[in-house]
């Protein structure tokens, strides 16, 4: 089947801007991504097709070959299939291009993208929340300035394969077949360094601890993915930069537990406060707020506190505070206290069910049940 136009893909004019093409494209990704239609080819034939032109059209140069040639001169002209992903995650969209392989060119000098780099960052609760600007350290290879890029020493040049006459391919004739293969000299470059440079040795690229800043937007959570366009590693022969991904991961909280934009906790409170009732402390991220605690609650009752929760990074509504009561048994009673305890409870059982409806309605339906069996 005919590949369909890239322009008609996202749905953009022939003379559509970079801008046009770039919005085009996030609307389509996020429609069509795979984690949002699991289980759905046609979603994910979608996705692909979208990446595929956005990959196209938002290179000038790509876009230019295919205004000329169509898809058959990106084909000659690209040593990589289009659409190939990386780490690329649709989500680096949602927080814009704070964020920000293959090879490209054909021929000779061929050029290669550098590899993007995935880099998982903790944050705890408070800090995904409210945003911040966190600076991370991270391995990777960088163009070498010495030589530029090149690999060859300063004031020289790589030189063409005489292996492969610089197209990086060389054609074994095997009886009746002829088949092509990376030359095997130049390792598909095209190139040869005769002069290497003395501070990469030839390589184009040093390894190197970069820092960076990394601003991260209120309420990301785990699993959320920031992308820096082009702080991956360098491409070899002067390529193009990978990205860079950074993974969030929320660590686990001593009071909350998050789920979205809700988040929950338990609330311990004595036996004099679940039975007579009053106020307790609650906490919140922003701050302690008073709740009332009504005669009689039992453990295990959950309390709604409205707009007490958080918000998202895609959402900025705030969600609930969910408290679900925990009434604790006293421990560590004086002899004096258990007299007294004792004392109350042989009070509160003249009462029978009134006082314990519950314990009173769960026996008389365990009664019940061994009557059945017995008859």
């Amino acid at each position: 089947m005919a590949k369909r136009d890239y322009y008609d893909v996202l749905s953009v004019t022939r003379d559509a801007s970079k801008d046009d093409i770039k919005k085009s494209y996030r609307r389509l990704a996020m429609k069509f991504h795979p984690d949002r239609n699991k289980n759905d080819a046609g979603a994910e034939k979608k996705f692909k097709e979208a990446k595929e032109a956005y990959e196209a059209l938002s290179d000038s140069s790509k876009r230019e070959t295919y205004d000329r040639f169509g898809h058959e001169g990106l084909n000659r002209n690209s040593g990589s299939s289009p659409g190939a992903e990386g780490f690329g995650d649709i989500f680096g969209d949602v927080f814009g291009d704070i964020f920000g392989g293959g090879r490209t060119g054909g021929g000779r000098s061929q050029v290669f993208r550098g590899a993007d780099i995935l880099h998982k960052l903790s944050l705890n609760l408070e800090e995904a929340i409210s945003g911040d600007s966190i600076t991370i350290d991270i391995p990777t290879q960088v163009s070498c300035k010495g030589c530029s890029g090149s690999g060859a020493r300063k004031g020289s040049k790589p030189s063409n394969c005489n292996t492969c006459d610089g197209v990086g391919q060389v054609r074994m004739q095997q009886g009746f077949f002829s088949i092509q293969q990376t030359c095997p000299k130049c390792q598909g470059n095209g190139t040869v360094i005769t002069d290497p440079c003395s501070d990469c040795y030839g390589k184009g690229r040093k390894s190197k601890i970069k820092t960076l800043s990394v601003k991260v937007p209120p309420g990301v959570d785990t699993g959320d993915r920031i992308r820096l366009t082009g702080e991956g590693e360098a491409g070899k022969n002067s390529g193009p930069a990978g990205d860079l991904y950074v993974e969030i991961n929320v660590n686990s909280h001593k009071i909350f537990e998050r789920d979205g934009p809700n988040i929950a906790c338990e609330v311990p409170i004595s036996i004099l406060t679940a039975s007579l009732g009053g106020e307790v402390a609650l906490p919140t991220l922003n701050g302690s707020v008073s709740l009332k605690i009504p005669t009689g609650t039992q453990s295990g009752k959950v309390f709604r506190l409205r707009g007490k929760g958080v918000s998202t990074a895609r959402e900025k509504r705030i969600g609930d505070l969910y408290a679900t009561i925990s009434v604790e048994t006293p421990v560590n009673l004086t002899k004096k206290q258990e007299k007294l305890l004792k004392e109350l409870y042989l009070s509160i059982g003249e009462g029978g069910d009134k006082h314990s409806p519950r314990a009173g309605g769960w026996l008389s339906s365990v009664k019940n049940f061994f009557d059945r069996i017995a008859s």
